[in-house]
C-alpha cells in the first residue's frame, strides 16, 4: 500500500488518535491544531496513545495552520462543528487541487461547509463510533471496537477513499465505504441528541442517566423523535439498531461524560446547534413535532449562556 499525506484538522482525542494511528501505520501525517498547550506537549514529548494494541509514544508533526504547508490527499476534518468553517478557512492553502476532504464529525451540516471549500467530487462525509479520549494534551485513551463508515458526498465510487480506507483499516481504524453512510451519521445523531444533551442538562454520566427508569424512557423518546425527521428526509434508518444502541451505553458506558456534558463543565460552546438545533429546523419543514428535542435544545441554549 502507498503511503498517503494525511492532515489533520483538530487534533483532539479523535483527530489525535486517527493521526496517531495513521502515522504509526506509516502514511506521512501532519496535526493541525490552534491549541498551543497541545502542540507543545506533542512537539515536546510525541503523542502518547493507549489502546487495546498497548501504550506506546509516537513522533509526528503537529502545527498551527499558518506553519502547515503541505497541500495532502486526505484532509481530515475533526475540529466541533462549531468551528468547522473558520477552521477550514485558516487551512485553505493546504486544499490544493488533488486533495480531498473527509468530514467524520458529530451532527447535521458538515457537508454544507466543506461544500464552500472544494466541489462534491472531493468531498467524503462519514461517522465513526470510536472511543477516544484526550486525558491530558498529548495522551490519548482508546479502547473497545469501534466501526468507521464513509462515502463521497456525490455518491460516486472513489479510488482514492477506498485507498484512505484500507489505510484506516490498515492501521486498526475500522473502516468501510458504505452507500449507506448517510443513515449512519443520522442514526449516530439520533443517540447524540438523546444522550448528550441529556447528559449535559442533567450533568449526570451515562451511567447515571440509564440509572434512573425516567432517563432511560426519555432517550429513547428522543431518538424516536429524531428517527421520525430522518424517515421524513427518505432515510432507511432502523430505529431498533439506534435503540440498542442507546441500550448498550446506557449499561456498559457508565462513567463516560458525553463531550456536550464536557463542554457545559468546562464551561466551553456545545455542538447543540448541529445536533439538536438542526433536527428541530429540519422537524420545522417537514411540519413534526419534536416537543422533547427541542426542549432540550432550549435548555442547554440557556445552560450556555448561563456560563
Amino acid at each position: 500500500m502507498s503511503a498517503l499525506r494525511i492532515s489533520i484538522l483538530g487534533a483532539g482525542a479523535m483527530g489525535s488518535l486517527f493521526g496517531g494511528l495513521l502515522a504509526e501505520a506509516g502514511h506521512a501525517v501532519e496535526l493541525i491544531d490552534v491549541n498551543p498547550v497541545q502542540i507543545a506537549a506533542v512537539r515536546e514529548h510525541g503523542l502518547l496513545i493507549r489502546n487495546d494494541a498497548g501504550e506506546r509514544r509516537l513522533t509526528l508533526a503537529i502545527m498551527p495552520p499558518q506553519e502547515a504547508t503541505t497541500q495532502p490527499d486526505w484532509l481530515i476534518v475533526f475540529t466541533k462543528a462549531m468551528h468547522t468553517q473558520g477552521a477550514l478557512e485558516s487551512a485553505r492553502h493546504l486544499i490544493g487541487p488533488q486533495t480531498r476532504l473527509l468530514s467524520l464529525q458529530n451532527g447535521l451540516g458538515n457537508a454544507e461547509k466543506l461544500m464552500t471549500f472544494a466541489d462534491a467530487s472531493r468531498i467524503a462525509i462519514g461517522m465513526t463510533t470510536v472511543p477516544a479520549d484526550l486525558v491530558a494534551p498529548g495522551e490519548v485513551l482508546s479502547h473497545g471496537q469501534s466501526k468507521t463508515r464513509a462515502v463521497m458526498l456525490d455518491g460516486s465510487r472513489d479510488a482514492a477513499l477506498d485507498a484512505l480506507a484500507a489505510a484506516l483499516n490498515a492501521a486498526g481504524l475500522p473502516c468501510t465505504v458504505d452507500p449507506d453512510a448517510v443513515v449512519a451519521i443520522w442514526e449516530k445523531v439520533a443517540f447524540n441528541v438523546a444522550l448528550n444533551s441529556l447528559c449535559g442538562v442533567t450533568q449526570r454520566t451515562v451511567g447515571g442517566l440509564g440509572s434512573a427508569a425516567e432517563g432511560r424512557r426519555l432517550a429513547h423518546a428522543v431518538a424516536s423523535e429524531v428517527l421520525a425527521v430522518a424517515q421524513a428526509e427518505g432515510l432507511a434508518v432502523l430505529p431498533e439498531r439506534t435503540h440498542a444502541t442507546i441500550d448498550h451505553a446506557l449499561d456498559h458506558h457508565g462513567g463516560h461524560k458525553p463531550s456536550m456534558l464536557q463542554d457545559l463543565l468546562a464551561k466551553r460552546p456545545t455542538e447543540i446547534e448541529t445536533l439538536n438545533g438542526a433536527v428541530v429546523r429540519i422537524a420545522e419543514k417537514h411540519g413534526i413535532a419534536v416537543a422533547r428535542t427541542e426542549a432540550l435544545y432550549a435548555l442547554v441554549k440557556i445552560a450556555e449562556q448561563s456560563a
